[in-house]
């Protein structure tokens, strides 16, 4: 029989195995992950931690996103769209685990069904109750800007979540095996830009530097923990990020020293604002664009 849609034919060639194509059929990545609490562990604590790393990995695949369409090459557009949505991933899981063990979301206003607490946290939040970091939410320069603060996140990202693998927190444990992954990818793929971007012509190196020079001033607040970081590291549930510092900026040093961009001094920490929840107007900006349509359509479901 003749399918009337490319929709159709995907369906017909998977049966009922998969229907992918309509996002279902996918191996549920926290199946058979034990959800318990660990004993000891305050639950608002690690649901604190689970919106630290979920609100970085939202916030950073919304500025991913804002490339689509910007992008210097189709192939290019296709990267950056996955990495945003790994990231997206990430945020998924996250969020629904601090929502697992008490994290409420804002409650829709004349809801007429349950929401999934990982869409009350990342819809219905103002930009005060975020704990995402300043190299997640600062705006978007050019090209070369969005490829060193690539760089910059998931270096540090990536050494974070490679410690998780240990967590004594089964689903953060789960989140960073697989997040790993995604993350080992994302980060060379920046790096290989700013090789690229770096040891090119004048010109891309001009604009590179320039890029470096914005980005890791950004990194200001990362290595500090926060009073919940030092419990949960202790409890060994979380990283402290100071213990991720040298390896961040080893990775820094390789790639930009290959690319002939000279590595500018480590800014002097700071206390962790973001984690705080005290932003900039920027992220408000951000927020607006990532929760308009839900706030506008609060009952809706989709």
């Amino acid at each position: 029989m003749h399918e009337e849609t490319v929709y159709e034919a995907l369906t017909a060639a998977h049966g009922d195995e998969g229907h992918w194509v309509f996002g279902t059929g996918f191996d549920e990545p926290l199946a058979g992950v034990d959800t318990t609490v660990p004993d000891g562990i305050d639950p608002a604590d690690l649901g604190a931690y689970c919106l630290m790393l979920g609100d970085d990995a939202l916030v950073l695949s919304q500025r991913l996103t804002e490339w689509v369409t910007r992008a210097p090459e189709l192939e290019e557009e296709v990267a950056v769209g996955n990495i945003a949505l790994d990231l997206l991933g990430q945020a998924r899981l996250l969020l629904a685990r601090a929502g697992s063990v008490g994290v409420l979301g804002r409650t829709r206003e004349h809801a007429t069904a349950s929401i999934p607490d990982e869409d009350a946290l990342a819809y219905f939040r103002d930009a005060d109750e975020f704990r995402c970091a300043p190299l997640a939410e600062a705006p978007n320069g050019d090209f070369a800007h969005l490829m060193v603060r690539l760089l910059v996140a998931t270096a540090f990202r990536l050494a974070v979540l490679a410690r998780l693998r240990d967590s004594r927190d089964p689903v953060l444990a789960a989140i960073a095996a697989k997040g790993v992954h995604e993350l080992t990818y994302a980060r060379d793929h920046a790096a290989r830009w700013v090789l690229r971007l770096g040891d090119g012509t004048p010109e891309s190196h001009r604009r590179a530097q320039d890029a470096v020079d914005a980005v890791v001033p950004l990194t200001a607040e990362s290595f500090t923990a926060t009073d919940v970081e030092t419990r949960l590291a202790d409890a060994g549930v979380a990283v402290d990020p100071a213990a991720v510092r040298d390896e961040v900026r080893d990775v820094l040093a390789e790639v930009l020293g290959r690319a002939t961009l000279t590595v500018p001094p480590p800014p002097e920490d700071r206390d962790p604002a973001g984690r705080l929840g005290r932003h900039g107007p920027e992220l408000s900006e951000l927020l607006s664009t990532l929760q308009g349509l839900a706030r506008e359509h609060p009952a809706a479901t989709w």
